[in-house]
């Protein structure tokens, strides 16, 4: 059975693109990683096993992911954007302290989208949502016992 690293390069070398060892390095390090990293992470990961590999490849590896449709683009407020490979429908919690990002579902809300486009009239796309707090590691910071 193949695992989501391979299904994706697949999909990419059946798109024309080439699969260099940077590429896969970075789409691996994505699709394993249960944080929702930023391009910076992601290369400080990488740089050790690829020290000829600079930010602005990981950008545009992202960028072409994203395009491919493999990756999502996480953008909130004026930090680094992250990036997220699951790309199931889901929503995030977001720690105030420390930008700790968690995946959760919520099946209650798979309706949205029809709901909004028939109240509307708007072709919808797609929707995200994003709830604020704090994680348990920060909170037990805040409340020592």
């Amino acid at each position: 059975m193949k695992t989501r690293v391979e299904h994706a390069l697949e999909h990419l070398k059946e798109s024309g693109v080439r699969i260099t060892p940077q590429r896969h390095a970075i789409l691996a390090f994505l699709m394993d990683a249960m944080t929702h990293p930023t391009a910076d992470e992601i290369y400080r990961a990488l740089e050790p096993k690829f020290p000829s590999m600079s930010v602005a490849t990981v950008y545009n590896n992202l960028k072409m992911f994203i395009e491919a449709g493999l990756v999502r683009e996480l953008t909130y407020g004026d930090s680094s954007s992250r990036f997220d490979a699951d790309i199931s429908d889901h929503y995030h919690a977001i720690c105030e302290k420390c930008g700790k990002i968690a995946d959760f579902s919520m099946p209650a809300l798979d309706e949205v989208e029809q709901t909004a486009a028939s109240r509307t009239g708007f072709h919808i796309r797609g929707h995200r949502m994003e709830v604020y707090g704090v994680c348990q590691d920060c909170f037990k910071v805040e409340q020592p016992c």
